[in-house]
């Protein structure tokens, strides 16, 4: 028989949704539990963070400071007068500087569990009736939680198309592309989205030919048309080979090569690369997460069925993260994790999603919060525009990065910011000027009448608010 002990709330999953909701509810005086199976690349030890921290967010940014640092070294270092002869990159240094700060992470996330009494159990975890959570531990032993809350924060996986499975040696997803023991000569990408930007500009930087097929017709439909279509530009002269209105219907392996037909819309192409990273998007992890007697639902789309305030509907059961509705994003998640914890507390707690930031960290980032212009004219609502590009910010200029642009929407009426569109250099954390504007229900008049630093790239922010209403200083309006 199985132990089971007793818990103010049990959190399944210890990624950035479920390990911060797991923190903030303990911080509110809750006796908390966490199970996560996440297994470390040091011998299968416990590795808490999740998708986000282990094979996500945080490697693929350390992944693409080494490769920007190489690229830098080769190609614009020579604008500042700086030469380096024969310069190489080791990749498995590269790899192992990747691990390292995985594992730093990993283990400040233990150190935060431990400072604040959450105890972490290993193994994965499956709900059932009455908010018993059955663990099936990696050591072997079973172990039943009863929580008087129960938080789902399963997270995701990468989807696998049924004619590329992966084998993590040629046909990789996004694990497996942060892991190649050396840079391939040509690397294939399904899907133009975040993971397949990114990765694929790891790669390129570092020599490889790649080449991007994306089904959509559209270059980052998400996106603002004006931003995505710079970005498209930037690209291309980086090497990227992105090709729009591709479906792709056979991949094979031969030789130690991919060999990849797709169609283009009239007819079917070869392309043959000898790694291939899918990257067509993520679905929510819940195989095995839900007993039959647990009450939670699922919706059509394999999402876990929740209302505005993240409840299931069975009494004591919440879900956060990439397994509900809503961006598929870590901070979304924690934010969610942090309001749930509050509400369970008897504290308010919500998130705006309107809100939410958006980054994809390539060269040149991009960054949005709020709608685009083409989602304010399918809703009717009358806006106003202005638009900066970083070619005039005198900093931009002095880092050689003024590929870019920032844009401001707002009301036509109100001058309520609708929309902040970004691209260009550390756009990441210039978007922020948009999130808390509008979390104020500021107005582009707000943003043009605050005084920024002289030189720096925020001005670009200003800049952009002023040409909302035709009176930018340092262009034609």
């Amino acid at each position: 028989m199985s132990e089971q002990h007793n818990f103010d709330l049990v959190v399944i999953g210890g990624g950035p949704g479920g390990y911060v909701a797991a923190i903030r509810a303990a911080q509110l005086g809750m006796k908390v539990a966490c199970v996560d199976a996440f297994k470390g690349k040091d011998g299968g030890k416990m590795a808490l963070g999740g998708t986000c921290l282990n094979v996500g967010c945080i490697p693929s940014k350390a992944m693409l400071d080494s490769s920007r640092q190489f690229h830098n070294l080769t190609h614009m270092f020579g604008d500042h007068g700086i030469t380096a002869d024969n310069a190489k990159i080791d990749v498995k240094t590269m790899v192992g500087r990747k691990d390292k700060i995985v594992k730093q992470f990993n283990g400040g996330v233990a150190g935060l569990f431990k400072a604040n009494k959450v105890t972490a159990f290993h193994g994965f975890g499956s709900l059932h009736k009455g908010n018993v959570v059955k663990v099936k531990a990696h050591d072997g032993k079973d172990v039943e939680l009863k929580g008087t809350n129960v938080i789902l924060a399963a997270g995701s996986v990468s989807i696998e198309l049924p004619f590329a499975k992966y084998d993590q040696k040629h046909i990789v997803d996004n694990i497996g592309v942060l892991d190649f023991e050396s840079t391939p000569k040509r690397l294939g990408v399904i899907g133009a989205g975040v993971v397949g930007l990114e990765m694929g500009s790891v790669w390129r930087r570092l020599g490889a030919e790649v080449t991007i097929l994306e089904a959509l017709p559209d270059f980052l439909a998400a996106a603002d048309a004006d931003v995505a279509k710079v970005a498209m530009k930037e690209f291309k002269k980086q090497g990227l080979d992105i090709k729009l209105g591709c479906k792709v219907s056979k991949a094979e392996v031969k030789k130690n090569e991919v060999h990849l037909t797709y169609s283009d819309g009239k007819d079917d192409q070869k392309l043959v690369v000898d790694k291939l990273l899918v990257a067509v998007g993520r679905r929510a992890a819940t195989e095995g997460l839900l007993g039959e007697d647990c009450g939670v639902k699922l919706t059509d789309r394999g999402f876990i069925e929740v209302d505005e305030h993240c409840h299931t509907g069975v009494d004591g059961v919440w879900a956060i993260g990439d397994c509900v509705r809503g961006p598929m994003l870590a901070h979304k998640a924690s934010e969610e994790g942090i309001a749930v914890a509050e509400m369970i507390a008897g504290l308010p707690g919500h998130i705006d999603f309107n809100t939410v930031p958006w980054v994809i960290y390539t060269e040149p980032e991009l960054a949005w919060v709020g709608q685009t212009e083409k989602q304010l004219k399918e809703a009717g609502i009358e806006y106003k525009v202005g638009t900066f590009p970083f070619a005039a910010i005198g900093r931009a200029v002095a880092m050689n990065e003024t590929a870019g642009m920032v844009k401001v929407i707002a009301h036509a009426e109100t001058d309520r910011i609708l929309g902040m569109h970004l691209v260009g250099p550390n756009v990441s954390e210039l978007v922020h000027e948009g999130v808390v504007a509008m979390e104020f229900k500021g107005s582009a008049e707000d943003l043009a009448r605050i005084c920024h630093a002289h030189p720096t790239l925020s001005e670009a922010v200003h800049e952009a608010a002023l040409a909302v209403d035709k009176r930018a200083i340092h262009k034609q309006n």
